[in-house]
């Protein structure tokens, strides 16, 4: 399966444009935004889990990262409640559920493979924000490693964010409220992906959350 396989090419998903696909188990659904491989892909994804749903015990060869979009998402380790960002490095593993359902960011088989400390960061708390020189705009350094760098953007309603984009590329989940994208809308869960040599420029039409990742995107 390949979908968005092409990262020489600019992606872009707009939320309620894709429709959820059954996973293998039963409860859990899937948005995929982009996937190389089959059931073991490397992949990018909205997941839901059905209240009382579980995904059966499994290893991650290659690491997993995730954002609880909405609800809490479990698994053996602990509780993972919205706003949770969790990135389990390759060689881990873990049995997931949610007893009350949520939605997860996922991306899977994406890491650099000396990265290997875990993390887990509450993107809620206010106190690991930092605002920019204009005190405008703030964000939340998430992860760095080699040329990778993940972080969460607040920008306020009416403001503009350009950057051009580097080596590596640049993705971006919108978390909360909408921004405009050229001619396209993009409201909440909606996704972005942009190759190197592009420019992104990006305007918030309300008080907007977003989640960012650069420097990650293989050449081919």
């Amino acid at each position: 399966m390949r979908i968005h396989a092409d990262f020489s090419q600019p992606a872009v998903v707009a939320a309620g444009d894709q429709e959820w696909i059954h996973s293998p188990e039963n409860g859990v659904d899937r948005i995929m935004l982009d996937r190389i491989g089959a059931e073991v892909a490397r992949a990018t994804s909205i997941v839901r889990y059905a209240p009382g749903s579980a995904f059966s015990r499994h290893e991650h060869a290659k690491g997993e990262e995730f954002l609880v979009l909405e609800g809490v998402f479990s698994d053996e380790h602990g509780d993972y409640p919205t706003g949770t960002y969790v990135r389990n490095p390759p060689g881990s593993g873990h049995s997931p559920f949610s007893n009350d359902g949520c939605r997860i960011l996922v991306k899977l088989r994406q890491f650099h493979p000396a990265d290997l400390i875990p993390v887990t960061i509450d993107t809620h708390d206010a106190a690991l924000w930092k605002r920019d020189e204009a005190g405008l705009t703030s964000h939340l350094k998430l992860h760095e490693f080699d040329s990778e760098c993940v972080q969460m953007l607040r920008l306020p309603k009416g403001s503009d964010y350009s950057l051009a984009v580097g080596e590596g590329g640049v993705e971006l989940l919108v978390v909360s409220g909408s921004i405009a994208f050229g001619k396209q809308n993009l409201g909440e869960e909606s996704w972005l992906r942009l190759p190197v040599g592009t420019d992104l420029h990006l305007l918030a039409d309300s008080t907007t959350t977003l989640w960012t990742k650069s420097g990650h995107l293989p050449e081919a």
